[in-house]
């Protein structure tokens, strides 16, 4: 009688999984040490459709070792096409040639497409651009891995073959991001890249509990610098909660240098004791950091740069660990 119990409670629980992943175009992968869900690109059912971030890789569920990692952090009323309607170590690529552009001429976002330029205006990432051109995706899905390939001709010179594989790692709770950046059109691309990381370790929120540990000394000022949130130990530490209302906010925490070994940040829930590290192959550019209530975000910037013809590789590798 037990048995089939719990045969009723495991069959409920694979159609309540893929009934939630038939909400949105997604899928899973797992290497039996991580589990992960990654919702796909898609231009009419994707769960984010805005202009701000790459359409690939978002994760809204990563767990291990019964801790998870990322969440629903936004709290505003859900919009496909909100800027920050995402979840997971989501990235967005600076716009190409926006200042160039004219109003009604198209600028190039990659991992997004071809974006009309409204008015003479700044850019602004909150900011829901006409998508002219999204290109062509293409996904290839594995039991550990998910590949992306984005494929975009762009008139103005702008073309490119932009493929991002999460990976996780065989017998290793680790997951890599890796990246390849084909030049396929008559002008240089020379842009930046970020990471957003928003991070939810076991739904903890932005307080006490919580500690970003650096390699180097860093400093850092900013809204919420000093009172909410400050540098210490090759640390950043909060003195209190982060509220609604609180602006937590430096757009460019100091300390480190020019080697890639500097890229190397790690989050950690001390309440729960579960970590994770981020490493990349490239040198920091910028490191920015933000936070609000419900996430904490180091903001790992780096360069990318692709003549005609040639192509800029680069991975961000996560560590998963408790402590």
């Amino acid at each position: 009688m037990k048995s089939k119990i719990s045969l009723i409670i495991a069959l409920l629980a694979i159609c309540g999984s893929a009934f939630r992943l038939a909400d949105y175009p997604a899928t899973e992968i797992t290497n039996g040490i991580i589990q992960a869900k990654l919702y796909l690109p898609d231009a009419e059912k994707g769960y984010y459709r805005g202009t701000r971030f790459d359409w690939g890789g978002v994760v809204p569920s990563l767990e291990y070792k019964g801790h998870s990692y990322f969440g629903k952090w936004n709290q505003a009323p859900y919009d496909p096409k909100l800027h920050d309607a995402i979840m997971g170590p989501v990235e967005e690529f600076v716009a190409l040639n926006f200042d160039e552009a004219k109003p009604g001429e198209t600028f190039v976002k990659i991992g997004v497409g071809e974006l009309v330029k409204p008015d003479n205006g700044k850019y602004a990432f909150a900011r829901d651009y006409q998508v002219k051109n999204a290109g062509r995706w293409k996904v290839n899905k594995g039991k550990d891995k998910v590949e992306f390939i984005h494929e975009l001709q762009d008139a103005a010179g702008y073309s490119y073959i932009y493929t991002k594989t999460l990976r996780l790692v065989p017998g290793k709770p680790e997951l890599v991001l890796e990246h390849n950046l084909e030049n396929t059109g008559t002008k240089p691309i020379v842009t930046s890249t970020y990471n957003h990381n928003f991070f939810m370790i076991d739904n903890e929120p932005s307080n006490e509990n919580l500690r970003i540990v650096f390699p180097f000394d860093v400093a850092g000022e900013g809204s919420g610098f000093g009172d909410i949130i400050k540098a210490e130990n090759k640390q950043l530490v909060y003195t209190r909660e982060v509220v609604k209302g609180d602006q937590v906010f430096s757009s460019g925490l100091k300390g480190f240098g020019e080697s890639a070994k500097d890229y190397d940040i790690k989050i950690e829930n001390t309440r729960t004791r579960a970590g994770v590290r981020m490493t990349c192959d490239k040198p920091l550019e910028k490191l920015v950091y933000w936070a609000c209530p419900t996430t904490s975000c180091p903001e790992p910037y780096i360069k990318i740069a692709a003549d005609p013809g040639k192509e800029d590789k680069w991975q961000v590798l996560y560590q998963f660990y408790t402590f």
